[in-house]
Parts: structure tokens; sequence; C-alpha cells
């Protein structure tokens, strides 16, 4: 039930050799660091926009109603993401960039070969790469040399591509549709075989059979794939050791997701490729609460992974084959990773000299700040990450230590051109408050409104919109996104809540939402709603809230079971929760067990369930091909709430899924939800020309 998440990346690309020690690193997200290992980490913040110019206090203007020229086609305009990158043989990079404009396609892309020029799209017109494994997807391709192997969208086939050379040929049967999905790939050169996760459909669409399998990628041999491991629920990363004999994944059962328990596999190959034994490393002692995630051989053949064992928090091990026993190789109470919501996450990488790992490159998040990490380092690398910060969009860059120097360098950026708006971007205030429960506080990223042309009116508070995230096992991060810049350039202050059960807070704040998944969540956003009410930032008669997925549920059972928000917006979000565990998806279809508890719950929490408990206006938004939130969860409750007499809108889009990719859609959302806010909070009159849609009970 999350939507938009985007997997950490670091990796690595070899370069001349210099020695160094240590080295402190802006880059751009939060806050970075280099650091040793027993050494202590040195920190820098990132900067503040530029002091904004002189407003004109003649100009005066409603909050909620200032000109800005952030549009919504701006907005939309800065929803590329990139969906995974990986160094082709040349060592230019190659990644997965999806594109609004193309309703949401998903090309890959190429670095150009020299600074200035543009990068050049791999992937044919008629082709995009994406899978729909899990639904949510990710790890859609794999390269090796100049050989690209990647998941179609359109047939879900495994296609091959050399980069440069003739259109993509299949490598899987055409089972006559999305019958069968693959993900989270890599290459196995030694048995010219491409070993990944496969999700078959044939059986059932809502419970299908998942295994680790391996395809034969010689040109014009198509055949069928090769089931290696099965008999779990769930796989996750098969990575192979270099000498092509051990393969390592991850598998884990229901009830569980991946970041509640798992474990941590390590097969032997024979010579023809068949698995003879296996090992569990961790996750395989019911005694030890963990989840393993992320394995990674080093050059040198041994195994690196990311666990939560003992402290709670995601840290990197490593795995001493002999004794079968894994220890830290570097303790701290901060997340290494995220939980698993789409496939082909990469938080860290090897930095390797000579073809022999020297040193570990790392992403991390503590105490709600981003950091970037390298240990033992002691040479010269080139490096790509991912990385934003509160003034500049999700990019990919190239960083470099070029004479012992920290440069960056920008490869790709979600929004080329956000810098012509700077003085207009809110840089979000960490705000800790205290929840309904004594002695316990929970976070969010606080934007207050931001226009460098407009004086607000004296003694008028600002409007608030509350955003609750999707998940609920998952995050905000104070980086810079459009979609809130949208908000505070117009006179509104915005505020993203990690409510307990976030992930960046390690396992014992994650589990707050254990069993109490409609209350702990929804009493976190209406405290968080009431804290800047009473520190005097906001009006409390204009209190709005809005979330996706599992934040729209948390929106709907907040607007449902308390007073504090006057309105609402659900984007696919879930209003009967036994409905909802009905008809989702396998990946899903006990997540809820463990958030809600007994059959009692799930119908206590379900605000479809108590629509007489609604006070206020709602606008739902829908797509109708949604797999995992299903149409009718929002159709039945639009239904009850106009037969109830509430000012009530649901607007559906065809052709888009779980998450809006149409950049008309994006636009007509965005602008829509500020118009319906304006219209049903009153007091102010959008500066925007924008063409109402009917409101039931209200027009």
């Amino acid at each position: 039930m999350v939507y938009g998440v985007s997997p950490a990346h670091v990796i690595w690309l070899a370069t001349k050799t210099i020695h160094r020690r240590s080295v402190t690193i802006p880059i751009l997200v939060h806050t970075h660091s280099i650091h040793r290992q027993r050494t202590s980490i040195r920190a820098m913040s990132s900067s503040h926009p530029p002091s904004q110019e002189h407003k004109d206090k003649n100009n005066c203007s409603d909050y909620g109603s200032w000109e800005s020229p952030i549009t919504a086609q701006v907005v939309a305009g800065s929803c590329k993401r990139v969906n995974g990158f990986a160094v082709a043989g040349d060592g230019r990079l190659l990644w997965v960039e999806s594109r609004p404009n193309e309703g949401g396609r998903a090309v890959l892309v190429r670095e150009p070969e020299r600074e200035g020029d543009e990068p050049t799209d791999i992937t044919p017109p008629n082709f995009a790469v994406r899978t729909l494994a899990q639904e949510y997807g990710g790890g859609a391709f794999s390269v090796s040399g100049n050989m690209v192997i990647f998941s179609n969208y359109k047939d879900q086939r495994l296609y091959k591509q050399i980069i440069g050379g003739d259109p993509p040929i299949p490598i899987t049967p055409d089972y006559g549709g999305c019958k069968v999905r693959y993900a989270d790939g890599v290459i196995d050169s030694n048995l010219n075989r491409y070993i990944t996760v496969m999700e078959d459909h044939h059986e059932s669409s809502q419970n299908p059979k998942t295994t680790i399998a391996a395809i034969d990628i010689m040109d014009g041999n198509i055949q069928e794939p090769k089931v290696l491991v099965s008999g779990a629920d769930f796989y996750g990363f098969p990575r192979i050791d270099p000498s092509g004999k051990k393969i390592a994944w991850i598998q884990w059962n229901h009830p569980n997701m991946p970041w509640d328990r798992s474990e941590l596999w390590i097969g032997y190959f024979s010579n023809n490729g068949e698995l003879q034994s296996r090992v569990c490393v961790a996750g395989c002692d019911i005694d030890v609460v963990e989840s393993p995630t992320e394995p990674k051989w080093s050059s040198e053949g041994e195994l690196f992974f990311i666990t939560d064992r003992k402290s709670g928090f995601w840290n990197i091990y490593k795995w001493i084959e002999p004794k079968n026993k894994v220890e830290p190789v570097y303790s701290l109470n901060a997340e290494f990773t995220r939980p698993m919501w789409v496939f082909g996450m990469s938080s860290y990488d090897f930095i390797k000299i000579d073809g022999k790992t020297h040193s570990i490159a790392c992403s991390y998040r503590q105490n709600g700040k981003s950091y970037f990490g390298i240990f033992d380092c002691f040479s010269h690398q080139c490096l790509y990450i991912e990385c934003a910060s509160a003034t500049h969009p999700t990019s990919i860059a190239k960083l470099n230590l070029e004479n012992g120097t920290p440069k960056l360098s920008l490869i790709w950026s979600s929004c080329s051109n956000s810098q012509k708006y700077l003085s207009y971007i809110s840089v979000p205030e960490v705000i800790v408050f205290p929840t309904e429960v004594p002695g316990e506080n929970a976070y969010a990223y606080f934007y207050p409104p931001i226009n460098p042309t407009i004086q607000p009116r004296d003694g008028e508070k600002p409007p608030l919109l509350l955003k609750s995230h999707g998940g609920p096992t998952g995050e905000s991060r104070g980086i810079l996104d459009l979609n809130i810049q949208y908000w505070t350039s117009r006179g509104w202050a915005f505020v993203d809540v990690n409510y307990g059960g976030s992930t960046g807070y390690g396992r014992e704040y994650r589990e707050r939402l254990f069993g109490r998944w409609g209350i702990t969540d929804v009493n976190d956003c209406c405290s968080c709603a009431k804290f800047l009410v009473e520190s005097g930032r906001v009006d409390a008669n204009r209190l709005c809230i809005t979330g996706s997925s599992a934040g729209g549920y948390t929106t709907l059972a907040s607007l449902a079971f308390r007073n504090t928000f006057k309105a609402g917006a659900s984007r696919y979000g879930i209003g009967d929760l036994a409905l909802m565990r009905a008809e989702t998806h396998k990946f899903e279809s006990h997540y809820l067990d463990n958030l809600i508890g007994d059959k009692h719950e799930y119908f206590e929490r379900s605000p479809f369930n108590f629509v007489e408990k609604f006070s206020c206006p709602v606008i739902l938004f829908q797509g109708l091909e949604d797999k995992v939130v299903p149409p009718d969860q929002a159709r039945r409750l639009y239904k009850a709430l106009k037969e109830k007499g509430l000012p009530v809108a649901l607007i559906e889009y065809e052709g888009e899924q779980h998450g809006f990719k149409k950049a008309g859609n994006i636009v007509f959302t965005l602008e829509q939800t500020m118009l319906f806010f304006a219209r049903v909070v009153g007091k102010f009159e959008l500066h925007d020309k924008i063409s109402p849609i009917k409101i039931d009970n209200f027009d």
C-alpha cells in the first residue's frame, strides 16, 4: 500500500588510485559525511536557499490565494522517477527513467559520452522497461558488458538487447498475456543464463507462485524457465558469487512482510548449475527476530548483507563461511537500508581497486537525516549515487575524489529547471512533537508558506495541509518535492508526518503500529496538527489532510474517528479493511494481520463501517486498473458519503494503476485537490484559473 518508493542506490565505478584516510563530503542529501570505522562522524548540513527578495508590504494577499510560478504542469514535469541504475561495460551509467509526459513509460537511458551532451535512450519506442512483479515492481533490468536483459511492460517477457546493436529479442516464452513476471535478475556469465525472481500467475492471479528461476540467454533458444529455488512464499535478491559456484537469496513467508521477518540463504551449485546443497545464514533462528536483506558478494567471494538483529537497526554484516556465523561490519543506531517495497534496492556497494574490494560505500538514515559514508577508505573511486536535498530534486550524481578533493557532478535530475524557483522553495523544519502516549514523541517535516512577492495579511494564520505517507511501513523525507512547494508557494503550510510505524527510526518505532494501524497513525497525525495549532503556526479552522494508498486510509480514518480536520483528500485509499484483505494482491494479502488483529478490529477500524461519523467534505481519486486497492473501495465510500449528504467528489482515471503516472492526471489531481479545499474550507479564492468539478451535496 505504498506508492512512489524510490530505492536508495549506491554503485561503484573504478578509476585510478590515490591514497586517502578520510574525508567529509557535502552531497545533496540532508547531511552527509564520509567516515572510517572507529572514527567520529563529521557532517555538513545542507544549505538553505538564498534570502528572499524584499516583499512589497502593499502586496498583501490571503493565505492560499498567492500567485506562484510553480504550476501543476511544472509539478507534473518534475515527476520523472529513476527506477534503478547500473554501469555498463564502457563505464557509462544506465538508468530507468519514468516519464509522465509519455503516459508514465519507463525508458532505459545512457549517460552521454562527453560532458554537456544529452543522454540517449536505449529502449526503442515500442518497448518500456518495467516489471509488475509484486505489483510494485523494481529490478526490471540487468546489464553485463554491453548486454542488457530487461522486463518489457506490455507483455512482461524478458528481452535481451545489445547496446548499439539490433532491436531487443525475447528470451522467455510468450504466454499470451502477462501471465509470468520477472524481477531482480542477475546474469550468470559462467553458464550463459539469467537468474531471476519469477512470479507465475497461470494457476492464480491473486496467489501467484514465486520462485527463483534460470533462463537461457542464448540467441534464438527460447526455453521454459528452469526453477532453482521454490517452497517459500516470496523471494528477492538472488546474487551469484564471483566464482559462479554459490548463490545468495532472501526469502520470507506469510504472514510476514520482508521487513518483519525474513531469511538469508546460500546455495551451492553443481557443475551443471543445479543447487546441490544450501545453508541458512540469518533469520532461521526463531529466537532471533531479524529481517536480513541486500546480500552482496565482494570480489573476494565474501558475503555481506544488512540485518536488524539485536539492536533493531538495519546495519551491515559479514558472513564467516567456515563457521557459518555473522559479525557486524559497523554498528550504529541508524538504518542502512529501507523496507523492501520494490525489488532491486542497492543501499551500499563495494569500492574496488584492481578488481579487489577495498572499502564499502553506503547510505544510511539517522534521526530523520540522510548520510553517505565509506568504511575504511584508503583509495580513490568514482561512485554513482541517488540523492536529493531540501533544495535539490531527486538526482543521480557522480562522486569523484580527484586528487583528494571531493567533486560532485549531476548526471540526471527529475526536474532540471527546479533552481529557477529557488526563491519560492520552502525549506522543511524537522519537528518533534508529543504523541498521545506519555513520554513518546513522533516526527514530521514542517514547511511554512513562502512566496517572495506576497506579504500575508497581519494577524492571519495559514491553512495547513497534513500529509500521511503510504506504506504504512514507509517514510517521509525532507527532500525537494514540487508537489509540496505547489502548496507552500500559494500560502499553505504543509506538514509531512512520520507517524509511529514509519521506517528510519529502528524496529521498535516501526512496530508501534503492530495491532494499532488506524490508531497510532491517526493519533500521531492529529497530535501533529494540534501541536502546530498550539504553537501558533497554523489556523485551527483550516486544517486539511491528504494521503495516498495506506496514507489514504489514515486520512479517511482521521476523518471518520476524529474531528481534527475540516476536509480531506484520499488517493486510492482504503475504506474497508476486510475487503482490502480479501481482494488485494499476494504480497500484501497478510500484511494487515500484524497491523490490525482479529476480525472485530477489521470492522471497528474501517471508515466505511462508520460513515455516520464523517462530518466534513471528502474528495476521492482512484485508478481503475489498481490491483492493490481495487476501485470498488472508492466507489462504495463515495456512494455512502453522498447518501449521508456530505460534500463529496470522486474522480476515476482510466489506465491508471496504484499511483498516477500520466502527466494530465497528475495535473488534474493536484489542481482539483487545491480547488476542492479552497471551496469547502473557504476564506480564500485561488489565483489560478481552474475549472471546478461538481461536488455532490455542495453544488
